[in-house]
């Protein structure tokens, strides 16, 4: 099924409705399949499917009729999200009909080779960065996946000479079998998405499916300083540019020199650095030039750098997008100062490692609101940090009792724990207000959950547009 005439009179059920799902109908539709999508959201809540019955695409909901999936059906495309217990991804499997999700037909309709970049931490930053830096250097990248654009929409509009830089998420590469792109990257492994994964073997995982069908023309940049990913290494087939905050790298990648030492802010003026095939060492730019905030930032721009160099970018045109990318929607966003206090919006921390790493970013007293869909973890990794960082804790959501229970253990004085109001926007714009009558003059107020939204609301980006409206009407 490499070829797209390969899809002409085979028929294809599409499970779900979201974005990505839509755009796989319509493109399989384009290519002949014979397409059946199904959702288990009743009708009025699929406004997409009218657009699809136009195209003369079948669309059945409101529930997963028995016989959707029978022994005629050839392919299975599922929504990331769905898990592999629904009902039809179940009989497909029991049938030996393959399971796949929209990366997987849109690797094999791209005429561009393939940037993949996922990690459970940094996704977007990085690959946003990384279109910056291959933009700058005239190598006419699509940013695609995860990010918002639909990979196979992406695929369908690229030429040879394009790079589709895609973010995955671990939903989407589970359900991958030839997937192999260009460059494969691993930012870091956290425990997250438990829920759906079952096990942290079956996250890394999945994770590790990035790098499944690397050959030696391929290049595998990893993240030198996580054990995870370093533990990956030996089963990569292709060419490795590691990355690293804390060790200087003694073969080709991307490092800073002097190396960070953990957990030590010394002052030391530091550089990012690249050492080539060829042992020759070139520094990039100076750390302190970075637009972004924070550690982890850095270490996003070091995954940015050595992604982009995979592709054929020049150093120099890495400099100005280093200087001026000021990051992404949701992502430790300014949002606006008011009486001395800055707000701030990192709605995307949707687990605790997130959260730590944006407290590290910020030097001011923090007021943290924090809570969402409780997923079983028990948030006393968040405890050192919290004693370290933050002034005061709001916390609502199904967590909130965990959350306040870490800020009691850190042994903060003042903790809120907002209850469920009217609404959730309601609920968000009552914490909002008790984290504003903690703060002072010259603290910071951080939405940073370390939780997913979806207890509250349909979206990380909801929640963080919800938050930037309550900021902006204080």
């Amino acid at each position: 099924m490499k070829h797209p005439e390969e899809y002409r009179g085979r028929q294809v059920v599409v499970i779900g409705l979201a974005r990505s799902g839509v755009q796989v109908a319509k493109t399989l539709h384009r290519f002949g399949a014979v397409v059946t999508v199904n959702d288990k959201k009743e009708r009025e809540l699929c406004p997409e499917a009218s657009e699809l019955e136009a195209l003369g695409i079948s669309v059945v909901y409101g529930g997963h009729p028995d016989g959707l999936v029978h022994p005629g059906v050839e392919l299975v495309v599922k929504n990331p999200g769905i898990p592999y217990s629904a009902p039809p991804v179940a009989k497909a499997l029991e049938l030996g009909i393959d399971v796949v999700t929209e990366v997987e037909i849109a690797y094999r309709l791209s005429p561009a080779p393939i940037i993949g970049i996922t990690g459970s931490n940094g996704k977007t930053t990085t690959t946003t960065w990384v279109g910056k830096m291959l933009e700058a250097a005239g190598l006419r990248p699509i940013v695609a996946g995860n990010i918002g654009t639909p990979l196979c929409e992406a695929a369908e509009t690229a030429s040879a000479d394009n790079w589709l830089v895609a973010e995955l998420s671990s939903f989407q590469l589970k359900g991958t079998q030839a997937f192999r792109p260009k460059v494969a990257c691993l930012l870091n492994v956290a425990e997250t998405h438990l829920d759906y994964h079952g096990t942290m073997d079956d996250y890394v995982a999945s994770k590790a499916k990035l790098f499944a069908n690397l050959e030696a023309a391929d290049t595998a940049v990893v993240n030198w300083d996580d054990p995870t990913c370093r533990k990956l290494v030996p089963y990569i087939r292709a060419k490795l540019i590691p990355f690293s905050m804390t060790e200087e790298l003694k073969s080709e990648g991307v490092y800073i020199r002097p190396a960070y030492v953990p957990d030590v802010e010394d002052g030391l003026d530091r550089s990012v650095v690249y050492r080539g095939a060829d042992g020759e060492v070139r520094q990039i730019v100076d750390v302190r030039d970075i637009a972004l905030p924070g550690r982890f930032n850095v270490e996003n721009a070091l995954a940015a750098v050595a992604v982009a160099l995979a592709a054929g970018a020049p150093p120099e045109a890495l400099v100005e997008p280093l200087r001026t990318f000021r990051g992404v929607e949701h992502r430790l966003e300014y949002v606006e100062e008011k009486r001395g206090v800055v707000y701030y919006n990192n709605s995307k921390a949707t687990n605790a490692k997130a959260t730590i790493m944006a407290l590290g970013a910020l030097t001011a007293p923090i007021v943290l609101i924090a809570g969402g869909l409780d997923r079983g973890s028990d948030y006393t990794e968040l405890v050192p940090v919290f004693k370290q960082k933050v002034k005061a804790l709001v916390a609502l959501g199904q967590t909130k009792e965990k959350i306040a229970e870490a800020g009691e253990l850190a042994g903060l004085s003042n903790i809120v724990v907002v209850d469920n109001g009217d609404s959730a926007a309601e609920t968000l714009r009552t914490a909002l207000k008790e984290a504003s009558a903690l703060a002072a003059s010259g603290d910071a107020v951080l939405l940073s959950p370390a939780c997913a939204s979806w207890d509250m609301f349909s979206s990380y980006e909801e929640r963080g547009r919800i938050f930037k409206e309550a900021v902006h009407t204080l």
